[in-house]
Order: structure tokens, then sequence, then C-alpha cells
């Protein structure tokens, strides 16, 4: 069990000491702070307005798509509502949502550390986000962007949209994400507590190292690549374009050596998060704990070799094809161990059926949809038929709804005691949680099959013959829809009327339980320190009750 001087935070002698929250008021003291936890508040707050904006474009998306024709929006503002969607939900969302939020905030607690390796570092990462999310908004209002979020060549360097404003954006939030990155590497090197060896480490931690990996060697990738293309689109210079000795499919290869392993950053903090949910909501201890860590490294290291699967389709050689598919098979791997450690935690468990263990749960099942329909995108012959299919679409989101922002959300849930002091009410977060998982199986389950039939994405018309696929995904996305909003209404709503947090509410083992909830400004009364690892959990009293000291 890990152990620190706490008196203070759980009472004792002394009085509560006040959280981060209280330490300073005023905005300016936000906006300056170099607290690793209001920066986690901040960037959540950010990528969950961003996602009502990307959501708010899907559902418009899904609304033009109930009949064949165009009723709603022209085919123009189709392709600039998709391109929005796309860009602003990978670029703002999901990339930032678990290292920026749940990273930030709970690395130095699960270390035992009083705050990241370098605060104002992190700080600067944090408005360097604010100022590339800027970009995009400038974009939004300034012609905006019909290319599709990967800003393909030739398309890109003719297009009369606002591609040099988005891309610059995009360019900017890349230096977030690698001074993020480096900021947790030497975090976990460097601020662990005594005791907290790496054979110690909540697996959390663990796949957010792997991700800071991914972060620093392959976002430089991803900024050359595009700084290349705003070079082509202002100076004419040729990079891209065949008619001055250039190469458009040199671009892909650029975008995706950064892309493919971006899909890894997205997921690997989502993996740690359901370690972590399964481990303590099924009271046992993880299954397999040196196999998932290493899985983690592992996936980080396959993922860029892995790049030339969107590609089957360019012409590229046949052999180049082979090589790239069987590497696609092999990343599978270390995600399978994954997935049969988790089942195997929840064999013969003490399940609790609470609203974390349900996002897990649910996580299981669409990510393990989305994993193995990417066997089939990872097959040549097959992939000749799906490529540019719905059925692209569906896997996609299932590997990152389902997969990263299922996850994120039942993270939000687990340690939403400990981020904000208040309980939300756990029967509105089992329906939440419910609608969530109707709705998006509704939305996406059926596009596996619409596109095995031919539908090509990135349409905004179609053959008759897939209307009634096409109005069960929208009357399923307005239920995805409900849930989220129905999600952050009780979430906020705890934040007035919710029951007070106790420190440990889930008789969790690392070291972020053993503070005060929320903690406080420095986060440990003393140093910590662990004598055994952080899945150690206190035994069950079968006759109807457990310890949770």
């Amino acid at each position: 069990m890990a152990t620190a001087d706490t008196s203070s935070a759980h009472g004792g002698d002394h009085a509560r000491e006040v959280s981060f929250y209280a330490a300073k008021t005023g905005l300016k003291s936000w906006l300056v702070t170099l607290d690793h936890k209001r920066l986690g508040m901040m960037y959540l707050v950010g990528t969950m307005v961003f996602f009502l904006v990307g959501g708010i474009a899907a559902l418009t998306l899904r609304t033009e798509l109930l009949t064949p024709e165009q009723d709603l929006v022209s085919a123009t503002t189709y392709n600039k509502l998709f391109t929005i969607h796309g860009a602003v939900m990978v670029f703002l969302v999901i990339i930032p949502s678990v290292p920026g939020a749940l990273g930030n905030f709970l690395l130095p607690l699960m270390l035992g550390a009083k705050d990241v390796a370098f605060p104002r570092l992190n700080l600067l990462s944090f408005w360097i986000y604010s100022l590339g999310a800027v970009f995009f908004l400038i974009t939004l209002v300034n012609g905006s962007l019909d290319t599709g979020w990967t800003f393909y060549t030739p398309y890109s360097t003719s297009s009369g949209t606002a591609v040099v404003t988005a891309t610059f954006g995009a360019f900017i939030l890349g230096f977030s994400s690698i001074l993020t990155g480096l900021n947790f590497i030497v975090t976990v090197h460097k601020m662990r507590a005594p005791g907290l060896t790496w054979n110690r480490l909540p697996l959390f931690v663990w796949a957010i190292y792997s991700t800071a990996v991914i972060q620093i060697l392959a976002t430089p990738v991803l900024a050359i690549t595009l700084m290349l293309l705003m070079i082509e689109r202002t100076l004419n210079i040729g990079i891209f374009d065949p008619a001055m000795g250039g190469d458009p499919v040199l671009y892909q290869h650029f975008f995706w050596f950064y892309s493919h392993p971006a899909v890894y950053i997205m997921i690997l903090p989502g993996f740690g998060i359901i370690s972590e949910l399964i481990a303590v909501h099924s009271r046992k201890h993880i299954f397999g704990y040196k196999a998932i860590a290493l899985s983690s490294i592992a996936i980080a290291i396959i993922s860029f070799l892995v790049w030339g699967h969107h590609m089957f389709v360019s012409g590229q050689s046949e052999l180049a094809g082979v090589v790239f598919s069987f590497l696609t098979f092999a990343v599978a791997v270390p995600t399978a161990i994954k997935v049969f450690s988790w089942v195997a935690t929840l064999y013969k468990g003490s399940i609790e059926f609470n609203t974390p263990m349900l996002y897990a749960l649910a996580f299981l099942f669409t990510f393990t949809i989305g994993g193995l329909t990417g066997i089939f995108l990872g097959a040549l012959s097959v992939d000749v038929h799906l490529h540019d299919t719905y059925f692209v679409v569906a896997h996609f989101h299932y590997v990152m709804m389902g997969g990263t922002i299922i996850a994120f959300i039942g993270g939000i849930h687990h340690w939403w005691g400990k981020m904000t002091g208040r309980m939300f009410n756990e029967a509105h977060g089992r329906w939440g949680c419910l609608l969530v998982f109707i709705g998006f199986n509704m939305t996406f389950f059926n596009q596996f099959i619409v596109g095995q039939q031919g539908m090509p994405r990135r349409y905004a018309t179609y053959v008759p013959q897939f209307q009634q696929q096409h109005v069960l995904s929208t009357i399923g996305s307005y239920i995805l829809g409900l849930g989220l909003l129905w999600t952050a209404f009780y979430l906020l709503r705890s934040l007035k009327t919710g029951a007070q947090a106790s420190d440990n509410p889930y008789a969790g083992a690392s070291l972020e339980w053993q503070t005060q909830s929320p903690p406080i400004e420095h986060n440990f009364h003393g140093q910590p320190r662990v004598d055994t690892d952080p899945y150690n959990f206190p035994q069950i009293d079968r006759s109807g009750g457990m310890d949770h000291h």
C-alpha cells in the first residue's frame, strides 16, 4: 500500500487544507497558473468546448444524410462540415483530451510528485494549444475548409478555402503535443516517489509514457509536412506537384508516417484508463501487469512501421503492400494482449456495475469491434473493395469514439470526485452510459454493412437503396448526442448539488487516492512512500462488506 503523511488530508487534529481551486482566486490566477491540476481542468474545458463544435457538425451531416437528395446543406457546405468535424475532433479533442486533461491532472498525483518536471513549460503547452485552436476558429469564419482533415494533395494545394490558416493551426498544435510529451517523460523518469519502481507504476502512467514517446518522435514529421504544404500553397514550389517534378503521393507517406502513430497517441491513454477502471471496480489485481505495460511500449514502436496500409490503392509496390499488411496484423498482437488481460482480470472479480465500470465494459465491446474490423482493412484483397467506403468510417469511429472517447468519459466519471470534490448521481450516470452505448452502436454498426455494399464515404448524396441504413444511423446519432448532453448536464449539476466526495470513494490503491478530494495545491503532506504495486486492493469481506481501508 502507498503511504504518505496525510493527517491533515484525512481530518486528524488539523483542519482540512484548502484545495487547489481555493488556493488563489480570480481569472488571472487560472490564466498564469503553474499548477498541473488547474491546467488539466482547463484542458478538460477546452477539449469539451471543441467536442461540442465537432458534435454539432456531425449531427448536421447526419441530418443531411436522412434522405438521398440534398435537403439541408449544399455539397460544398457538406464538404466543409465533414472537414471541420474531422479536423476539430482529431487535432483539438481526441489527441489532447486524455494526455492534456487527465494526464496533466493525474500523472504527478500517481507518481507522488508535487507537480510535473517543468511547470512553466506545461503552462506554455496549454497556451500553444489555445493559440492553435484560435487558428481553427479563424478558419471557421474565413472561408472554412473542404479538403478533409488529412489535407490531401493535390486538392489542398488548389482549394480556394482557408487551407493555410487551418494547417498553420495544426502546425502550432504540434508544438503543444511535443512539449507535453517531453514534460511527461522527464516527470516519469525523475519525479517518482521513493519505492515507486518501474514495476510499480500504475498502468495509466505506462500508457501516458508510451504516448509521450510517440508524441516526441512522430509529431515533428507532421509539422514538417504541413510546413511543406503551406510553402507550396504560398510560394508554388512544386514539392507535391507532378508538373514541377513533385509527387502528391509523397504527401500521403509523410502524413501517415505521423498520423498512424497518432492513432495510438489517441488510443494508448484510453488503454491506460481502462486498466485502472477494470482493476479498481472488479476489486482484483490486474492480470498480466508486465504484459500490459510492455505491450504499450511495443505498440509505440510498431506504430511507426504500418503507415502504408492507408495507401494500398495508391500505386505503391506489391512488396510494400505485403510488408505493411503483415506489420498491420503484428500491431494487433500487443493490443490483443491488453484485451485478454482485461477480460482475465474481470474473471471471478468482485465486479461493481457502477458508471465507470459500465463505460469500461462498453469500451471492451466497441473497441474490440473496431480492432477486429481493422483486420479486414489490413488484408490487401479486401481493402481494395472496402477502401474509401463507409466501412472505413465505421472502423475509425469504433476505434476513436468507441475506444478513446468512451474510455475518456469513463475516466472522467472514475476520477470526478477526486478532480472536483463532488460525486455525480450514480443513477443518472448509468442512464447516460446506456444512451451513449445504444446511440453509438446504432449510428455506426450498420455503416459496416452499407460500406460493404459499396456506399462511398464523404458523399452528400447517395442512391436510394442505402436510405434505410442512413436513417438508422441518423436516429442513432441523435440518441448519442442526447446521451452526451445528459452526461454533461448531470456532471456540471453535481458541482453544486453533488455529495461531498471522500478521499478514496472507490477504495483504490494508487497514490492519487491518498490525497484530499480535490487535492491540496501541493498534492501531498510530506513525501509519499510506496512499498507495493498499485493493484493490491483491500480484501473483500464476503459476508457483505468491503474493507475500504
